[in-house]
């Protein structure tokens, strides 16, 4: 057998020829632009991915020219504290351990700033109206037209007043006073102040002067109760202070309103304490104002005197066919059956003037008040306001009735009718 030499060394399987057994020779390894090897950063040498291309002869040459790469200092990375972990007792259940988290050191808590004043408190935000925007309120919109409205009442009520033709009516000598407020109330046949187109219009003949009374009335109004509405009739045969016996009427003729009011309180003993008169133009003015009334004579009347021809039923009449109606005595009872008519045409007469569809009219209830305004006379004390209180009273009901009558009688003044001083003198009794 054939000696070994101890010099040669028969190689090892695997490993190539002419190659040491140090890692960093082999060409598995990665190395640097110096040619040296990468560790990774346990100093081991980093090798080359399977399927990666070797570096020929050539970019290994080239790698060795290039000048060597300073490498950086490794950084120290901080090292996770872990706390020692503490001798639990045993649990049936214990939960897994928490993650740890780095440990940090204390720190001193800074001192706060102080706090900054608190801001003054705001006022209270008020709502702004957007512009040329308004709230509509209708409060306030009828409030404004309620001031309107009695503005212009209170001013159309004091022109009125001031329009009332005014004379002395009270005497100087009274009756004591009595119950209630009483209103003589007068409608005169005088034709002063009409035109000559007025008295054709209205047939009333030629101007007699101061006249007579053709309607004479008592209005009582008591402090409760229904009013009453007394006719007397323009031929009463009665006494006149300081001219004796005589028509009630020429009490009008001798003395005007003041021995008419004087009269009438001594034939009654009543007290007479408003007075209001109304002439033949100024009632036929006041009936067409209010655009006519309706009354209802029981028979046909024709009495061509009074320019009246008129048919029996309800009917609707003007100012000239109202005049007529009520001056009018071509019936069977004469003046009995006249006062019967005023009394009727005064209740319709205030009834029309009083409802919603004349006071709401401004068309109607302008002409009314100027056409009552001129055509009424009233005493000094007497007001327009004084006369609402009349339509009041007789538009809540009122009761009508004639004084009591014995029967007629022909004396040297003319044809009159006489009293009944029982009955009479039981219906002012019972007014007291």
């Amino acid at each position: 057998m054939h000696e070994r030499d101890p010099r040669q060394r028969d190689p090892r399987p695997g490993r190539p020829p002419g190659r040491s057994g140090d890692p960093r020779d082999s060409g598995d390894i990665v190395r640097g632009r110096d040619g040296k090897p990468l560790v990774d950063r346990y100093g081991r040498p980093v090798q080359r991915r399977s399927g990666a291309a070797r570096p020929d002869a050539g970019q290994q040459e080239s790698a060795r020219r290039r000048p060597p790469r300073r490498e950086a200092a490794p950084v120290e990375r901080p090292q996770q504290y872990i706390p020692p972990r503490r001798e639990e007792s045993p649990r049936r259940h214990q939960a897994p351990p928490a993650r740890a988290t780095p440990a940090r050191a204390p720190q001193r808590p800074a001192a706060r700033p102080p706090a900054p004043p608190a801001p003054p408190a705001a006022p209270p935000r008020s709502r702004r109206r957007r512009p040329g925007r308004r709230r509509f309120r209708p409060l306030r919109t009828l409030g404004w037209v309620v001031a309107i409205v009695v503005v212009l009442s209170l001013s159309m009520m004091l022109w009125a007043d001031s329009q009332l033709n005014r004379v002395e009516a009270l005497p100087e000598y009274r009756v004591a006073n009595t119950a209630g407020t009483n209103w003589l109330l007068v409608g005169s046949d005088s034709r002063q102040g009409l035109s000559d187109e007025d008295v054709d219009r209205l047939g009333t003949g030629g101007d007699l002067g101061v006249g007579r009374t053709d309607t004479i009335m008592i209005l009582h109004i008591p402090l409760t109760g229904q009013a009453r509405l007394v006719s007397l009739p323009r031929d009463s045969y009665v006494s006149i202070p300081g001219y004796g016996e005589n028509k009630i009427n020429a009490a009008f003729t001798f003395g005007g309103p003041p021995l008419l009011t004087a009269t009438v309180e001594q034939a009654t003993g009543l007290r007479i304490d408003r007075y209001a008169e109304i002439g033949m133009g100024g009632l036929a003015n006041v009936v067409d104002a209010v655009g006519g009334v309706e009354l209802c004579p029981p028979e046909p009347i024709y009495d061509p005197l009074a320019r009246l021809d008129i048919q029996a039923g309800c009917q609707e009449m003007d100012g000239p066919t109202a005049l007529g109606y009520v001056r009018t005595r071509a019936t069977a009872q004469g003046d009995l059956d006249r006062v019967h008519r005023q009394r009727e045409f005064f209740a319709a007469l205030v009834d029309q003037s009083t409802n919603a569809g004349t006071l709401l009219n401004p068309f109607r209830f302008i002409p009314l008040v100027s056409s009552t305004a001129g055509a009424f006379t009233v005493g000094k004390s007497d007001h327009v306001w004084h006369l609402g209180r009349v339509g009041l009273a007789m538009r809540g009901g009122v009761q009508t009735e004639t004084v009591p009558v014995a029967g007629f009688a022909d004396y040297a003044v003319g044809s009159v009718v006489l009293w009944d001083q029982v009955g009479a003198q039981a219906l002012w009794e019972s007014m007291k």
